[in-house]
């Protein structure tokens, strides 16, 4: 795999403002707002504006965008700044904070007063709403946007200083309540919140909007070029309008991209805490989530991540990603890394009739079979084995080639086995398996020419691993949950099932972070919150084969 990007429109953009001397240097910023964890679709615009300064020797700011106190956290922040850090990006002394700010918005936003682009509103939240207008009527102008300078100043520094109480006043940029684009239509700059801010604590009581703050932030930064979603296309007007007006020595260039979507998944703030507030899921880490920490605990590699937003790569045109194309990465990033155990998630036990109750053989395994560095293995092979239940079938179909009643399977780096008989417990449930091997197929040794068609993976029940696997699957059963008026009706109910699994000895020293893949199951990893030495417990990271990719392509087609 590569991560080397063609020149999308954003590379051509900076690659001729290199050529045509307008820059001499790239300077991006990445600015996530710390009020929940950063999610599949911010990887794009990290490896985006990380990614093209790095490519042309320039710098890259972590901005934190906390301008709402009301939302945001320390939690969020260190969430932040550890998810980028683990995606293999590092802003150096770059980190930066629209609170670090603050001092200076407010300085510009008196010079918008002074110059008659700005003024304090007395309306209510609802009276404003209502003066706005809507898409095919314009606005109608606050009976209070006709105050003096004069007067603006003074409300504006009692704002400052707390004399009045939340709501109380805004203020708002004087543009034009008639213009077609809402955003234009008198927006707020400043509210009032009588709230202790995370970073400036209770210096103040007046906070930005984000549109004032990101505009200018960008600007006191000497940003070259603003990446933003497709979302912010039509606020881009408002962003040159405050640069016009306040006219600073840097003037930074706003440029949209379309948002990553992800199938199967919503990536709204808002939806992704209400699964976790109600408790649909168990934390903004769950690794059904598509947060950067969910998919970090479910065992997704870096590398993995950084290929499939490259894949999905930079344009102008929203779009839906098939769920497929990201474990596809997965796969093959796990396929070239990992190396191979036996893990049984199911277990039924079968019993050599034939070989010696207490006799042990060290069956010699490769931990990689297109890897011979990696080295090889011992497994301990004994008289009762655990199996598959799905590799055992007692009314099997003529095509089946696993092991049936007295039908012949091999055991992968061992015997070839011959089932001859059942036992079942008072139900009618097969429990256990009496079989019979065949001391001259033993693997490697070239001591017989037979051969049989199925060959099936197992553990040592004396020696095998206890572990609780948790075996993760979509979290929504449609390809576009967000396209739901309630998206809590296509909650998929088989997203998460536990099961109690059987796995070889070598697993139980197996460190958290590092992936191995089950011969003919998928690729696991030991849990980062909840495993421990003695008690394992592991995720499944994504399954060897997309067991959706017809549906999904089916779904992808109607959605069109």
């Amino acid at each position: 795999m590569s991560e080397t990007p063609s020149r999308d429109f954003i590379r051509q953009i900076i690659h001729d403002d290199l050529e045509s001397g307008k820059h001499s240097e790239i300077v991006t910023r990445f600015p996530p707002e710390p009020n929940g964890h950063l999610h599949i679709g911010h990887v794009m615009s990290i490896c985006l504006n990380f990614g093209v300064a790095a490519e042309n020797g320039g710098r890259t700011y972590l901005r934190l965008d906390d301008t709402n106190p009301g939302k945001e956290s320390k939690e969020y922040v260190d969430a932040i700044k550890n998810d980028v850090h683990w995606l293999g990006f590092d802003w150096e002394d770059r980190l930066t904070h629209a609170s670090d700010y603050f001092g200076e918005l407010y300085e510009s936003a008196s010079r918008l007063i002074e110059s008659g682009g700005a003024y304090v509103d007395s309306l209510s939240a609802d009276e404003i709403r209502e003066h706005r207008g809507t898409l095919t009527e314009p606005g109608r102008n606050s009976p209070y946007r006709d105050r003096s300078v004069e007067e603006n100043m003074d409300l504006f520094r009692r704002m400052r200083e707390g004399e009045f109480g939340d709501g109380e006043h805004v203020l708002r940029a004087r543009i034009d309540m008639s213009s077609p684009n809402m955003n234009l239509r008198d927006p707020a700059l400043y509210r009032i919140r009588h709230i202790e801010h995370q970073n400036a604590g209770d210096e103040w009581c007046i906070y930005p909007m984000y549109d004032f703050a990101h505009t200018m932030s960008d600007a006191y930064e000497h940003i070259t070029h603003s990446l933003c979603t497709l979302e912010f296309e039509d606020h881009r007007p408002l962003y040159d309008w405050f640069l016009d007006q306040l006219e600073p020595p840097h003037r930074p260039r706003q440029i949209e991209f379309s948002r990553l979507n992800l199938a199967y998944a919503v990536t709204s703030k808002r939806k992704l805490n209400a699964l976790v507030e109600e408790g649909i899921v168990s934390g903004w880490d769950d690794p059904r989530m598509p947060t950067i920490a969910g998919m970090r605990r479910r065992g997704y590699p870096v590398a993995s991540l950084r290929e499939f937003v490259a894949r999905a790569g930079v344009t102008k045109k929203d779009k839906l990603i098939e769920m497929g194309v990201m474990e596809n990465c997965v796969r093959e990033t796990l396929g070239e890394q990992a190396e191979r155990r036996m893990g049984v998630l199911r277990p039924l036990k079968v019993v050599l009739t034939n070989y010696a109750q207490d006799q042990v053989e060290m069956m010699e395994a490769m931990n990689h079979p297109a890897r011979p560095e990696l080295g090889t293995r011992e497994m301990p092979f004994s008289r009762e084995l655990y199996i598959e239940r799905d590799d055992f079938m007692e009314d099997a179909p003529r095509k089946f080639f696993r092991l049936k009643p007295g039908g012949e399977v091999r055991l992968r780096f061992g015997y070839i086995i011959r089932c001859d008989d059942i036992v079942r417990n008072e139900s009618g449930e097969v429990v256990e398996l009496h079989c019979s091997y065949d001391p001259d197929t033993r693997s490697g040794t070239g001591s017989s020419d037979r051969k049989v068609k199925g060959t099936i993976h197992w553990v040592s029940c004396e020696h095998a691993i206890d572990a609780s696997v948790r075996l993760y699957d979509r979290l929504f059963t449609v390809v576009n949950p967000n396209a739901e008026s309630d998206f809590h009706s296509v909650l998929n109910a088989q997203s998460l099932e536990t099961v109690e699994a059987k796995l070889e000895p070598s697993l139980g020293e197996l460190p958290v972070g590092q992936a191995v893949q089950f011969e003919r199951l998928g690729y696991f990893c030991a849990d980062e919150k909840d495993d421990a030495p003695a008690a394992r417990v592991l995720n499944r990271i994504v399954t060897l084969r997309d067991s959706w990719a017809k549906l999904e392509k089916q779904a992808m087609q109607e959605q069109g």
